[in-house]
């Protein structure tokens, strides 16, 4: 049973960025070879965090397992990740309805 995204929020929006850039800079000081799997404890936390934060998307998978390799987790995948799901997710959300006249019966 598949589980519908919630709805993105301006703060849920920053939340996703907030987690993703902390996550990107994080890999990048610990470096290529990390500390003993703190690279990959983070991706998984992240993975959670942000699929909690504005629901899960199938273009976070392969952004898992890119993490994995040694030196393109030191690219900001997962940043590129939320701008694309953000702005994926942004048009498939219904408008709000325009303000129109307000007519009283």
């Amino acid at each position: 049973m598949m589980f519908p995204p919630p709805p993105l929020t301006r703060n849920r929006v920053r939340l996703a960025y907030a987690i993703a850039v902390s996550a990107d800079a994080l890999q990048w000081l610990l470096g290529p070879p990390g500390f003993l799997f703190a690279d990959e404890i983070l991706d998984v936390a992240v993975m959670a965090l942000i699929s909690a934060t504005i629901g899960f998307h199938p273009l976070l998978l392969p952004t898992f397992a890119l993490e994995f390799l040694p030196v393109v987790d030191l690219v900001p995948t997962w940043t590129g990740c939320v701008a694309l799901v953000v702005a994926l997710r942004k048009r498939q959300q219904p408008e709000p309805p325009a303000p129109g006249p307000f007519i009283d019966v």
